[in-house]
C-alpha cells in the first residue's frame, strides 16, 4: 500500500463566498459525524456597480471585500467555493450510453457539446455530472452538461484571488441552492418527500425562484426586483444617503409614518411578485400548486413578510434557516446569524462543498 494513502492528508478546509449583488457573503462550516457547526462567516457590503445583474465588473472591489469578510470572519481557510448565476450558464441533460467509461464519456461530450453550446468552445468552461440511469432507456445514462462563458468564471476566481483566497470549486447558484435544501428537510411537510416547494430568494436587485420536486431543482427563474426598492424609497422619503437607508433599514430608527406608509405597501409589493412569479411557473409546466413555500434573501428576514404571502396566497409559507439543527462556534453572535440566515442559502449551499469527494 502506498505511503500516501496510509498517511491520507486531511482536505483543506473550503468557504463558501456567494459574491452578489451587493454583498459578499462568506461561510465555514465543520462536521463531526452528521452534525455540521458554523466555524466562522460574515456578510461584508460591496461598492455600488462591483457587480452588476449578478456579473463581477469590478474584480478588485470585490477582492477589497472579500478581504474584509475574511478577517472580520476569522476564518484561517484559503480556499473557497464560489459559484456563477444560473442565468450565466447553459445546462442540458444529454443521454449517454452507460457503457462508456468517464475517460470515453469525456471524450464523446467534448466531440458533441459544440451541438449544445452556442458559443465557440474555446470561450467557454464545461463540465458534466452524471445524473443516472435514464427513465426510458437502461442502456443509456443521463449525463448534465453545464457550461459558461470564461469570462463569468474568470472575473470571480479574480475578485476571490485579490481578496486573498484560492477558488477551488465553481459551482451554480440553482445547485448550491439545492445542495443547502436539504437542510431545511426537517422544517418541511413531510420532509419535502413528492412535495414540490418553491424556494424565493428575494435579493437585493434580483428575485430568483427555484421550485424543488423532490428535493430537486425542476426550474429557475429570475426577475428584476429586490430590496433595493425598499431602501430608495427610505432614501427618496427621508432625504438619506443610499448608505444611511441601508442602515436604518436594517437597524431602525425611522419615523412612525415608515412601517404604514412604507414598509407595508413593500411587503405588498413581495406578496405580489411572489405570486406573478408563480403564476410563471404554473404556465410553464405541468404543475399547477405548489405545497410550499421558502422565503431566502435579504428580504425574507422583513418581519411578518411571511404571514402576509402565506394568508394572501393560501399555500404555508417559511423563512429559510439552515442552521437551525447546527451547533455554532463560540466567535458566533446567534442573533446575528438568526437575522442573515435566509440570505445565506447559497454561501451555505457552497460551505457544504468542504464535505464533498475532492
Amino acid at each position: 500500500m502506498p505511503i500516501a494513502q496510509i498517511f491520507k492528508s486531511r482536505k483543506p478546509p473550503l468557504v463558501g463566498l456567494d459574491i452578489s449583488s451587493t454583498a459578499v457573503k462568506l461561510l465555514e462550516l465543520s462536521r463531526s459525524g452528521d452534525r455540521y457547526r458554523v466555524e466562522s462567516y460574515a456578510v461584508e457590503p460591496l461598492p455600488p456597480n462591483s457587480v452588476v445583474e449578478k456579473s463581477v465588473t469590478d474584480a478588485e472591489a470585490v477582492g477589497e471585500a472579500v478581504r474584509r469578510a475574511v478577517k472580520r470572519s476569522g476564518t484561517r481557510a484559503r480556499h473557497a467555493a464560489v459559484a456563477v448565476a444560473g442565468s450565466s450558464v447553459i445546462t442540458k441533460i444529454i443521454p449517454m450510453p452507460a457503457s462508456l467509461s468517464d475517460a470515453d464519456m469525456e471524450a464523446q461530450i467534448e466531440l458533441e457539446a459544440d451541438q449544445y453550446i452556442p458559443y465557440p468552445l474555446e470561450e467557454v468552461y464545461k463540465d458534466f455530472e452524471i445524473l443516472g440511469p435514464s427513465a426510458n432507456n437502461p442502456d443509456t445514462v443521463d449525463v448534465l452538461l453545464a457550461a459558461s462563458r470564461s469570462e463569468n468564471v474568470d472575473m470571480r476566481r479574480a475578485a476571490v484571488e485579490a481578496g486573498g483566497l484560492d477558488t477551488r470549486v465553481v459551482d451554480i447558484e440553482a445547485y448550491a441552492l439545492e445542495n443547502a435544501f436539504s437542510l431545511l428537510s426537517s422544517q418541511l411537510e413531510d420532509e419535502g418527500i413528492e412535495k414540490t416547494v418553491a424556494v424565493v430568494d428575494i435579493g437585493a436587485t434580483m428575485t430568483t425562484l427555484n421550485v424543488l420536486h423532490d428535493l430537486k431543482i425542476i426550474y429557475t427563474r429570475d426577475q428584476v426586483f429586490g430590496g433595493k426598492q425598499l431602501t430608495e424609497e427610505i432614501m427618496r422619503r427621508y432625504g438619506l444617503s443610499y448608505e444611511e437607508a441601508g442602515m436604518a433599514k436594517r437597524q431602525g430608527g425611522l419615523p412612525d409614518n415608515y412601517v404604514p406608509e412604507v414598509l407595508e405597501p413593500f411587503k405588498e409589493a413581495m406578496a405580489q411578485q411572489v405570486n406573478r412569479s408563480l403564476q410563471f411557473f404554473f404556465s410553464s409546466s405541468q404543475y399547477n400548486s405548489i405545497d410550499q413555500i421558502v422565503l431566502a434573501g435579504g428580504s425574507a428576514s422583513i418581519p411578518g413578510v411571511d404571514s402576509l404571502i402565506q394568508d394572501q396566497l393560501g399555500i404555508d409559507t417559511l423563512i429559510a434557516n439552515p442552521f437551525a439543527n447546527m451547533s455554532l462556534a463560540s466567535r458566533i453572535k446567534t442573533q446575528s446569524l438568526s437575522n442573515d440566515a435566509p440570505a445565506l442559502m447559497i454561501a451555505c449551499g457552497l460551505a457544504l462543498r468542504s464535505f464533498d469527494e475532492r
